[in-house]
């Protein structure tokens, strides 16, 4: 039916005859001469039609965008001073000879190709017109790139890829399942997977030894920015290697995707990062390095004043009074802090105190902060070497319960990063490991899982015992500009370190076998927790 794509085409078929079909991008009748760009998947090309095909002419006259169209002319160069340089077919169009109408367009709901921003609602009722986008078409084509190259890493590092049932029973994962009745077993019901977990355990235990598959599953939970009900995961599982030699074929292969697929270099190792550095540093576990802003610790400065904001959660063992200098923030208005506040609000501080260092050598006379007044001399002057203020700097201040006080100043540096376009270089993985095994819970009065109760600690069994709350996990997370994109774990694979790691999360023998046998929403949220 066609013998070329659009945006192939080049002066490599000049003077040839070719028949494209695609959807009229735009028409433009320049009276005598009909110019149309006609689009596929592949790009645009410029077709001119002549009134002296009187048919031809007749039907370009009638055509209108999105129109399908199938067209057949010869390819020649564009008339000097009209060629376009962005378009891989911008040196040639197509003199028409026959255009036959495929199909007829009613007017789009919104513009195909337009700088005009479009409701994501209408959007996604409009799906098959939304994908036609270049723009959308685009992260198709990536998201092909992506899995192809995966693919073949994983292929040459001698993993097999396995697909797992579909339909299967209800697992205890953090979520809940989406329900699938069964015609052939009345009253009983299929779970779809919310992650292949248990059978590619079961394919290490067969001795597959290295799986892989390019996976769905399926969550019934509310929509967040990093959640959707249904998503697609790379899924991994293997056996008799450790999370160095995991994370570092893992960081290999995300090092040739990058390659391969954007042309990007990223660093030949990745730095890795404890949680408690990443938490102390950053505010959060996931930190983005693209952004210079740094939480440091100024509680024993604080501990003796008489700001009591301060002085409490200085002595208060789970409390905790952090600086961040911002470089060159001084400019900032008092409505841009009052909006500042407004917004570290949002993740329970009480209030944002700050400091702007007018003149550094002035003392604290340089210093313009109604805080400023709280604290002696000396006071101010340890925070300004510890924090590295420089004249024109601002400096924000959290103090509270220590996750109050991490959240929102870990929130408000990564606000800060890009409202002020703080960000140095595009791509920064980091891998964060020794995660917590696990977390008191005040309310319960007892431990839970950080990650899950199946996650091997980095201790004996005795030293789990004499302190589980000091314990590390043999956990992993990948974490690339702020964003997690990838984790793991070591899993346990003792049965006495297994039966203590359920006794410290207050789960007996008994209330395993139930949890796992009765498999409801609630009971799964209890062996997960």
């Amino acid at each position: 039916m066609r013998t070329h794509k659009c945006g192939e085409l080049n002066k490599q078929q000049l003077g040839e005859t070719v028949s494209i079909c695609g959807w009229v991008h735009r028409r433009r009748d320049h009276g005598g001469v009909i110019f149309i760009d006609l689009r596929d998947r592949a790009g645009l090309v410029q077709v001119v039609v002549d009134p002296d095909v009187a048919q031809t002419f007749a039907t370009a006259e009638h055509v209108r965008s999105e129109y399908v169209l199938k067209i057949t002319g010869i390819v020649r160069d564009r008339p000097a001073g009209t060629v376009n340089a962005n378009m891989h077919s911008g040196e040639i169009e197509i003199l028409a000879k026959d255009i036959e109408v495929l199909n007829e367009s009613e007017t789009p709901p919104f513009p195909v190709e337009s700088e005009i921003e479009v409701n994501e609602e209408l959007r996604l009722r409009y799906r098959y017109i939304d994908l036609r986008r270049t723009v959308m078409q685009e992260k198709m084509k990536v998201r092909r790139d992506v899995t192809r190259v995966l693919r073949n890493f994983l292929d040459d590092n001698e993993f097999f890829e396995i697909e797992t049932p579909y339909l299967t029973k209800a697992t205890p994962e953090g979520a809940r399942d989406y329900i699938v009745p069964s015609r052939t077993h009345e009253n009983s019901f299929f779970a779809l997977p919310q992650s292949p977990q248990l059978y590619k355990q079961m394919l290490m235990v067969a001795g597959m030894d290295r799986y892989y598959q390019v996976v769905r599953c399926f969550r019934d939970e509310d929509l967040r920015a990093d959640r959707q009900p249904e998503f697609t995961q790379l899924d991994i599982e293997t056996s008799f290697m450790d999370e160095n030699e995991i994370m570092d074929v893992m960081e290999e292969m995300i090092r040739q995707l990058f390659a391969k697929v954007i042309n990007v270099e990223l660093d030949a190792k990745f730095p890795r990062m404890s949680y408690q550095e990443a938490v102390s540093r950053y505010g959060i576990d996931r930190p983005d390095l693209r952004i210079p802003l740094e939480l440091v610790d100024i509680g024993e400065d604080m501990k003796d004043v008489d700001f009591k904001v301060f002085s409490a959660p200085a002595n208060d063992p789970k409390g905790r009074v952090v600086a961040m200098r911002v470089p060159g923030a001084g400019e900032l208005s008092r409505k841009d802090i009052d909006e500042l506040t407004k917004f570290v609000g949002i993740y329970g501080a009480k209030g944002l105190a700050y400091i702007k260092v007018n003149d550094i050598t002035a003392g604290l006379e340089g210093l313009q902060s109604p805080i400023v007044k709280f604290a002696p001399k000396a006071v101010w002057d340890s925070v300004l070497e510890k924090t590295g203020a420089q004249t024109g700097d601002l400096i924000f201040f959290g103090a509270d319960k220590a996750d109050i006080v991490n959240e929102a100043m870990g929130a408000l540096r990564v606000k800060l990063g890009h409202d002020l376009n703080m960000l140095q270089g595009e791509w920064k993985p980091v891998w964060v490991v020794d995660f917590p095994m696990f977390a008191w819970d005040e309310k319960s009065g007892r431990y839970n899982a950080i990650h899950h109760p199946f996650t091997a600690p980095s201790c004996s069994v005795e030293d789990l015992i004499a302190n589980p709350g000091a314990a590390l996990s043999r956990a992993y997370d990948l974490v690339l500009n702020g964003t997690e994109v990838g984790g793991g774990s070591i899993r346990i694979n003792r049965t006495a370190m297994q039966q203590t790691v359920f006794e410290i999360l207050g789960i007996g023998e008994e209330n395993i076998a139930q949890l796992l046998r009765e498999g409801n929403d609630e009971n799964r949220k209890k062996l997960w927790a």
